[in-house]
């Protein structure tokens, strides 16, 4: 397989965060508000290099969607940032009828999702938001894996017209993806070719597969790895193209098994390639407190995990 390496982590916020002071400098349209949580989502160095562009709303996240719909009227394009679990199911209504109905040009910039948002716990840890935004007529749901895609993907982002939901995360992550690589909404990136079984994953769960296969390696099992960085649109073509060679596949998430990125790979191929499916997702559960790699462990979402679906599925070709 291809061998992929590290030297440094860092959290996927902080790609978000470099971003968009870069998008401050280059467009004087970008600007950028929070719900009381700058230094959370990274959003310093922006807000004091153009504090006249940014906008500190307060605990008052359905104002913060309002207001920031109102802006793209004027033809500013807002990136309005706190934690996901408030960025979607606390302000759901105004984000279907203010954003997705109306097609507002609005980023949604989603920080801690998932369980490894670790020692806040399950009030906070949400992991249906992919399925709450994907369901929405209009949206764009991006969830990059590390912080060099994130930070591209923050940049696609404010190019793309139309409402977006950017998600990413608090942990520290390997970085691993190619520094100023542009960022195709809607293209899946094949990061390791094989024959036996495909594994789809998304967002933290990437860099598990990528150490998910090279166990698989060693025990002979030839595994295809692509990452799914884009839920709507999703890239029906490399799906499809990946799974006609496969005839099996691994999907991997820090969400919901329930309406996240396999519930819309299973869907595809359920009208276009039946196909045997093993999906590694947290499985109708709340999170709890904990260390998110002790989380991981427990949920079911980890590198072992994905080892032993893939196993599962391959008897069930």
């Amino acid at each position: 397989m291809k061998k992929y390496t590290y030297t440094k982590t860092s959290d996927t916020r902080t790609g978000f965060g470099d971003a968009l002071y870069e998008l401050g400098k280059t467009n004087p349209d970008v600007v950028g508000l929070v719900a009381d949580l700058t230094g959370s989502l990274k959003m310093n160095a922006f807000a004091e290099e153009f504090p006249e562009r940014f906008f500190q709303i307060g605990i008052a996240e359905a104002n913060m969607i309002g207001m920031a719909a109102g802006m793209t009227i004027g033809g500013k394009i807002p990136f309005a940032g706190t934690f996901a679990n408030f960025a979607t199911g606390r302000v759901y209504d105004q984000i279907r009828q203010t954003l997705a109905y109306s097609n507002k040009n609005v980023k949604i910039a989603a920080s801690h999702a998932g369980i490894t948002l670790g020692e806040d716990g399950a009030t906070h840890q949400i992991m249906e938001d992919i399925g709450l935004m994907k369901m929405l007529p209009n949206m764009t749901v991006i969830v990059p894996c590390d912080y060099n895609q994130t930070k591209a993907a923050t940049i696609a982002a404010a190019e793309h017209i139309g409402p977006v939901y950017l998600r990413f995360g608090r942990p520290k992550v390997p970085i691993f993806t190619p520094e100023n690589v542009k960022f195709e909404i809607g293209k899946a990136d094949v990061l390791n070719e094989g024959t036996d079984v495909t594994i789809f994953a998304c967002g933290h769960l990437v860099w598990k597969a990528i150490e998910a296969c090279e166990i698989l390696e060693e025990k002979g099992i030839s595994a295809e790895i692509i990452n799914i960085h884009t839920i709507k649109p999703l890239d029906n073509e490399a799906i499809l193209k990946s799974v006609a060679k496969t005839r099996a596949v691994v999907t991997a998430e820090e969400h919901m098994m329930n309406g996240g990125m396999g519930d819309s790979v299973a869907q595809l191929l359920a009208r276009k390639l039946p196909t045997p499916v093993e999906m590694v997702a947290v499985d109708d559960k709340f999170g709890e407190s904990g260390k998110p790699e002790e989380l991981m462990t427990k949920f079911g979402i980890d590198t072992i995990n994905i080892v032993e679906a893939a196993e599962t599925v391959l008897k069930r070709k």
